[in-house]
């Protein structure tokens, strides 16, 4: 029998450790834990160790990080706290209002949140909400409201108003993969064609000229509705843009396929206005499909032509995602795209044969 304890429960599972108050270990594999009652609150924590000396160790920092934590915010409301995380939210437009709506609807649907002390609240709690007002929707919706709460509640652990967040246990569901839908370039160019066409519509011209750039330059909404004139050098054929959803800057080129729509969109402009007139084209994109028949294909599908494009005429993935904005080095790319990946490595295995190609100009040895 182990000497170092006192006494075990009539299981045999938990020992609770000699001269050490709240350490305990786990008999089955013998990992030891944390249990301590501070402010009238049980506190558990896996030491993730078998070591009594190292367990030691983690227990006395453990009691530390509980000591630090701001008594004069004990009784700070989960209400408050989703009050103090709103106020602070920065980044995109879109982005913070799906947030506050996140908020809004737990403030109203947790009984007594705005009076609730956050110490009070249980990891159980935290996941029967998310269950009930988000279980039976998307794995996107599901994980965009844990993120949120799980945000918010570590900023209250970063202002020392709990010890450790009640979301951090909960795990985020698996996406499933979505049906991706991409038109070719004869269905692309009829979507502009039959966009610019619509005699009844005042911004044919201006949603076609987004439409057309979103697939021949591969950008998004956002990125091509901040465009100014001055932000176009027909000289060195650059444009250069900011990436809202990654907050950086970056460049691409002028294609030349979209050269000669580059060139009239800057035609007349002064330096500092918009290169587009219309800052997003769903309805005209959606009503040309519905006319011609063709699939649901929205903003992202063009973007996707592009890509796909690209990586169809071989264009490194490095360099593809350094056009899309992207700070992965490809991972995004290769990880959506492997499907293409996969078609272009085929192509060009049929190269490697061991009779010589008739493309390959042999070197003579020199005298």
């Amino acid at each position: 029998m182990l000497s170092d304890m006192t006494s075990r429960n009539v299981h045999n599972v938990w020992a609770k450790i000699k001269r050490e108050r709240g350490l305990y270990k786990y008999v089955p594999n013998g990992t030891y834990h944390a249990r301590v009652r501070f402010r009238g609150k049980l506190y558990r924590r896996k030491l993730e160790t078998g070591d009594l000396a190292v367990a030691k160790r983690k227990l006395r920092e453990f009691k530390n990080d509980l000591e630090r934590t701001d008594a004069t915010k004990g009784n700070t409301s989960f209400g408050k706290v989703l009050d103090d995380y709103a106020a602070a939210l920065t980044g995109a437009e879109s982005t913070t209002e799906d947030k506050k709506v996140i908020i809004k609807k737990l403030k109203a649907t947790w009984f007594g949140v705005d009076s609730l002390p956050l110490r009070t609240v249980k990891p159980s709690q935290v996941a029967t909400w998310l269950s009930r007002y988000y279980g039976h929707l998307s794995a996107a919706a599901y994980n965009g409201a844990l993120c949120v709460v799980r945000a918010a509640l570590a900023s209250a652990v970063k202002d020392k108003i709990v010890i450790e967040s009640p979301a951090d246990g909960l795990t985020y569901r698996k996406r499933k993969q979505p049906i991706r839908l991409t038109p070719t370039h004869e269905e692309f160019k009829a979507i502009i064609a039959d966009v610019r066409s619509q005699p009844f519509n005042a911004d044919a011209r201006d949603s076609a000229d987004l439409l057309e750039a979103m697939g021949l330059l591969g950008l998004g909404q956002a990125e091509l509705s901040g465009i100014k004139r001055e932000h176009v050098d027909l000289a060195s054929e650059r444009i250069a843009l900011y990436r809202h959803k990654t907050s950086c800057a970056f460049t691409v080129p002028i294609f030349p396929q979209a050269r000669a729509l580059i060139e009239r969109l800057c035609e007349g402009r002064r330096s500092s206005e918009p290169l587009f007139r219309v800052a997003q084209a769903r309805k005209a994109l959606s009503n040309s499909c519905k006319r011609l028949g063709f699939p649901s294909f929205t903003h992202r599908s063009l973007r996707r032509l592009f890509i796909t494009t690209a990586l169809e005429r071989g264009v490194d993935v490095k360099v593809v995602s350094l056009w899309q904005g992207h700070r992965d080095g490809g991972a995004l790319i290769l990880k959506v795209y492997s499907h293409v990946r996969s078609e272009h490595s085929n192509r060009m295995a049929q190269l490697m044969t061991d009779r010589q190609p008739a493309n390959v100009v042999p070197i003579t040895a020199q005298a």
